[in-house]
């Protein structure tokens, strides 16, 4: 789970706008969809918000602030790691470098996991039907066979789109009972 807010306060705190003018840059500008799609990089998403609302703070800070949103759903990582050895376990997220490296430092279980396919990598975000389709050609998938868990409903709406099974997640001990009406045991 995220909470972007968290990151809205650090950043004007540190920058000349008001939460508002920032949630409001965010949803009338590309620039959280190019650094998530990988058409810009995070050094060029700062250089960005330095030049828009004169963020004082060196790159290494910022990185921090953006990215201090996460907090770990330990049922999930739990179950994940319940699935070790029993089925390929990955990741497909929206995400870019910044959180990426974030994530990867914070959360031991994500690293865990059998392989990332990451939107900022692959060039198209969820629910897009290219990311479902460069996941399982890059894990060799069949997407027949694939369950996709995600919290968003388009997301899932999309891998569906896609030729995969789909669980919206509401919490962990729902997608447990779901993943067993699939024929996952032992978990």
């Amino acid at each position: 789970p995220f909470d972007r807010r968290r990151a809205a306060g650090a950043v004007c705190a540190r920058a000349r706008c008001s939460h508002r003018q920032l949630q409001d840059y965010f949803l009338t500008t590309p620039f959280v969809q190019r650094v998530e799609s990988g058409e810009m990089t995070g050094p060029e998403f700062y250089q960005r918000l330095v030049a828009d609302f004169s963020f004082a703070g060196t790159y290494a800070e910022f990185c921090l602030v953006w990215s201090d949103i996460f907090t770990a759903d330990d049922a999930m990582l739990a179950l994940t790691a319940r699935l070790k050895g029993q089925l390929p376990r990955y990741l497909l997220s929206n995400t870019n470098e910044i959180h990426y490296r974030f994530i990867l430092e914070r959360f031991p279980g994500v690293v865990d996991l059998d392989g990332h396919a990451l939107s900022y990598e692959i060039g198209a975000m969820k629910p897009d039907c290219r990311i479902y389709e460069a996941a399982a050609a890059k894990f060799r998938l069949a997407p027949a066979a694939t369950v996709f868990i995600d919290d968003i409903l388009a997301n899932v709406e999309g891998a569906r789109a896609a030729g995969w099974q789909g669980i919206v997640h509401q919490s962990a001990r729902r997608t447990r009972a779901e993943l067993t009406k699939l024929g996952v045991a032992g978990i």
